[in-house]
């Protein structure tokens, strides 16, 4: 899966679960300030994205851009390769 895969993926969560447009879903976006998500917001677009990719991450703070999230699945999912 490509990052640019990852990242339609994860627009595609992120837009359901915040109820945001799409195009507002950059990878310089902040999740929290940007996007107005809080954290249960994060958890939620995290386990979405286990479910849908069937993958573990776990959980890392260091997360705060839509770009840190896309990285954070790519490298899972190349772990499990």
């Amino acid at each position: 899966m490509t990052k640019e895969e990852i990242l339609n993926k994860v627009q595609e969560i992120v837009s359901e679960q915040l109820d945001v447009d799409a195009a507002e879903i950059v990878l310089t976006a902040d999740i929290k300030e940007d996007l107005e998500a809080d954290s249960l917001d994060v958890f939620e677009i995290m386990n979405e994205l286990e479910d849908e990719l069937d993958i573990q991450l776990e959980a890392d703070e260091s997360i705060k851009t839509i770009q840190d999230v896309v990285d954070h699945v790519a490298k899972q999912l190349e772990a499990n390769d």
